[in-house]
């Protein structure tokens, strides 16, 4: 019997994908965002990065990479539209001549500070969703899944390095085992009798003449 005010859970399919219910739940995060931070507000990612640049200025898009979880194509994107907007300001890292550090605009420290009130509010709009007693467990289970997916990258890397350095072992390994047929196959050759000429073949024995009398 379903009690009075509830409704019935439907089990099974899309109901117990976990895959499904995060981007349901990623869809209504983001609507409150956008509700809260305006048409003309920053972007989730537009916070993000200007949040990660904010707490560590001269941070290279590598770091970048790593501190907001957005991928490289998309982070260099982003960060070119928002330093042509003038909120982000770039120029070439002290500790990687090749690297470009990126740094707040003035622009872009207005722009964050007008924004935070508007992610705190969006942020308390999610989280009142929730029972109070499930509030710090569901932050909880967020950052497991936030530190799982900052992992993915690193052990990929680990992965690739095993898998090249196997590779190389095994060429290693392919080209002693033909240099050691070769020396096989050397010593061997030597062992063989060389065969007979047909000339050798073909020579006739002609007794000689006072042989034959005696």
């Amino acid at each position: 019997m379903i009690k009075s005010g509830k409704q019935a859970k439907i089990k099974g399919g899309l109901a117990e994908s976990p895959s499904h219910l995060m981007h349901r739940a990623l869809q209504l995060a983001l609507d409150i965002y956008a509700e809260e931070a305006g048409p003309d507000g920053l972007t989730q990612r537009q916070f993000a990065v200007l949040e990660a640049v904010a707490a560590r200025s001269g941070l290279t898009q590598t770091d970048l990479v790593k501190a907001t979880g957005i991928d490289r194509s998309t982070l260099a994107d982003l960060v070119a539209r928002m330093t042509t907007k003038g909120l982000l300001e770039r120029e070439r890292s002290t500790l990687d001549a090749r690297a470009k550090a990126v740094r707040l605009s003035p622009e872009g420290e207005a722009a964050l500070l007008a924004a935070r009130p508007r992610v705190e509010a969006a942020d308390k709009r999610i989280m009142a969703l929730l029972p109070k007693s499930k509030r710090d467990s569901f932050l909880d289970l967020l950052c497991s899944l936030s530190d799982a997916a900052d992992a993915v990258p690193e052990q990929a890397r680990a992965e690739i390095k095993a898998a090249k350095k196997a590779a190389k072992e095994a060429k290693k390994a392919e080209k002693a085992a033909r240099k050691g047929d070769g020396k096989k196959k050397k010593k061997g050759e030597l062992a063989v009798e060389q065969p007979q000429t047909d000339d050798a073949a073909d020579a006739v024995v002609v007794p000689l003449k006072g042989a034959a009398e005696d």
